[in-house]
């Protein structure tokens, strides 16, 4: 099995619209959670959102494609771009065949979708967009980015709710260490803050209704946690065989060395007892890493600021981490940024990758009243410096889907 490297990261979230500006805001303990503009918000009980802000699609792509695209896929051009600068990679035709493409969503274009809708209600059915269907499909972001880059090799989009760019950046690197390509770009994006997304959440009590407090609301791990933060953002990931990078003289961030992916089997929306699957999830990521728990240096979780999820995943903690589970690093980065659903994978994956590179923890901010059953260390409120050769990032999402991911500091 080949050994695949990280060599290029793209961002955009609630906090910024690239890596740099992302990762200051994230060290620094802000938040990225403010009154909702799409749209008018008087008629919801939920009035804010981590809404990506004043992100301009034409550096990336021009009038007419930016037309074409829908507001997620936009967000996964430009991350995939800005991953492909940092990397340096050039796709050309000869080694086009060999660079694939593996970008997911947990809705894809919702924003079309209710643009469309309201078009067929108000105007009639010859009025709908021929460009519609791929502007709405989950599978169009990997499409358009295969079509602006030239990569012509492996193609796929993955849907496994919040659990899903953690699946494409595990997939891309199955696919690398299977001798199925030289280099991925894999990640996530999504951009659902509109009036159906949030009534639905909402409704089904999943959602923070503290409006007099926006930048409060995300609370992982706190006692009065009630509802996590829709956000909206993308992630990509250039990942590489490491003789390809290294012939081509990459500077790479990092190593990815282990994923693992699994399923409750329990419910639709909560978490099995215990965390039951996302202790497997754990273990064989570490299993494939060939590493011990106690080998971890800082562990972005999941962290959804509901109050199964927060509780759950301590628990799944607790029991694959043993008594190190006290002494290992762990934050919710969606505390900052909210919940970017099918991206927060690829997000979180970029944020750990930060981490390693940075030897900064970002913080769990609004950790002010401790839930006593979530008594880890969740680096409340401030970011630490820490050194940290190992990194992992968890995911959960709706249909039971776990997903872990371990990062490592490159070493020849």
């Amino acid at each position: 099995m080949s050994r695949v490297v990280v060599t290029g990261l793209g961002l955009v979230t609630s906090l910024g619209n690239d890596l740099n500006t992302n990762w200051e805001a994230l060290t620094a303990g802000k938040s990225g959670i403010s009154e909702i503009t799409a749209y008018d918000t008087s008629r919801f009980r939920v009035h804010f959102a981590g809404e990506v802000k004043d992100f301009d699609p034409l550096p990336y792509m021009d009038r007419k494609q930016v037309r074409r695209a829908d507001p997620y896929e936009q967000l996964a051009i430009a991350t995939a771009k800005q991953a492909l600068v940092q990397a340096g990679l050039q796709i050309t035709p000869e080694n086009a065949d060999d660079i694939g493409v593996y970008i997911g969503s947990g809705i894809g274009g919702l924003i079309t979708f209710h643009d469309q809708f309201q078009v067929l209600l108000e105007k009639g059915p010859d009025r709908i967009s021929p460009f519609f269907i791929s502007m709405m499909i989950i599978d169009g972001a990997p499409g358009l980015v295969a079509i602006m880059t030239g990569a012509k090799g492996p193609n796929w989009a993955a849907v496994s709710a919040c659990a899903t760019s953690g699946n494409t950046i595990g997939e891309a690197w199955e696919t690398i260490r299977r001798g199925d390509a030289k280099a991925m770009i894999a990640g996530g994006a999504e951009k659902a803050v509109t009036p159906i997304a949030m009534a639905a959440f909402d409704n089904m009590h999943a959602l923070s209704r503290r409006n007099d407090d926006p930048q409060g609301a995300s609370r992982p791990f706190d006692a009065t946690r009630d509802g996590f933060v829709m956000g909206e953002g993308a992630g990509m990931l250039i990942l590489e065989d490491l003789d390809f990078a290294k012939a081509r003289g990459a500077n790479i961030l990092a190593e990815m060395v282990g994923y693992a992916s699994t399923d409750d089997a329990h419910h639709e929306t909560e978490p099995a007892p215990g965390g039951e699957g996302l202790v497997r999830s754990m273990r064989r990521a570490l299993q494939k890493a060939n590493l011990r728990p106690d080998e971890m240096d800082y562990l972005n979780a999941h962290g959804t600021s509901t109050p199964p999820n927060d509780r759950t995943e301590t628990q799944a903690i607790k029991t694959v981490f043993g008594e190190y589970a006290y002494k290992l690093p762990i934050s919710s980065t969606k505390s900052m940024t909210g919940h970017t659903l099918g991206a927060a994978g690829a997000v979180e994956s970029v944020i750990s990758i930060m981490s390693i590179l940075t030897g900064i923890i970002p913080p769990t901010i609004n950790l002010h009243n401790p839930d006593p059953e979530c008594d880890l260390d969740y680096v409340p409120n401030e970011a630490r410096h820490a050194t940290v050769n190992i990194a992992m990032s968890n995911v959960m999402g709706f249909g039971g889907h776990n997903t872990s991911i371990i990062f490592k500091r490159y070493e020849e």
